[in-house]
């Protein structure tokens, strides 16, 4: 499925994640991608996995929608590559005008997710991106945004995914992907 290249960069972005024991909470390794990106060569190489996986599984999408707030920087960069809109979906009160709002569970409580009503058009193909895909509620919240707007989502794509946490059962009616995936939850 992969390329050589892709492989590689895989590996190397694999290498630099950053794990730390008992973060947020006692008996969680946290996987920080943060700590990964503070290598250049692995800010390049995430952008050429991004954007070699996109254009090979999905190459006619209308907008990137990137969930706050991380996934804001893979959103820009792909919409960037691909001279493309670049649409966030943020936390409650965040984006001026209106608004489509959707509730969604935490592992601690609920929040809500909105999206600009004027940000997508109906029957834009969308790609939804992410770091990280743990439990799927803020995937399936965003899927809901999209869907409001009545724009299509195409794929829903993290560069982690904790497994353990099941997070794709709530998206099984859309393509979903991650480049790394972790067992433990």
């Amino acid at each position: 499925m992969y390329s050589e290249a892709d492989k590689k960069r895989i590996e190397l972005i694999k290498q630099h994640i950053g794990e730390f024991p008992d973060f947020p909470k006692k008996g969680i390794v946290f996987k920080d991608l943060f700590t990964a990106l503070s290598s250049g060569e692995v800010c390049r190489a995430v952008k050429e996995l991004f954007l070699s996986y996109i254009k090979s599984t999905c190459p006619h999408v209308d907008a990137v929608v990137g969930l706050d707030a991380r996934g804001f920087l893979f959103s820009l960069m792909i919409a960037a590559e691909l001279e493309i809109g670049c649409v966030p979906i943020r936390k409650r009160g965040k984006l001026p005008g209106e608004t489509y709002s959707v509730e969604y569970k935490l592992e601690y409580g609920v929040d809500i997710f909105e999206l600009q009503k004027a940000a997508l058009k109906p029957g834009q193909k969308v790609l939804i991106v992410d770091d990280l895909m743990a439990t799927g509620g803020t995937f399936e919240a965003a899927t809901r945004l999209v869907e409001q707007a009545k724009a299509e989502v195409v794929q829903c794509v993290a560069i982690m995914e904790l497994t353990g946490l099941r997070g794709r059962d709530k998206l099984k009616e859309y393509n979903v992907h991650s480049f790394i995936q972790y067992n433990d939850d």
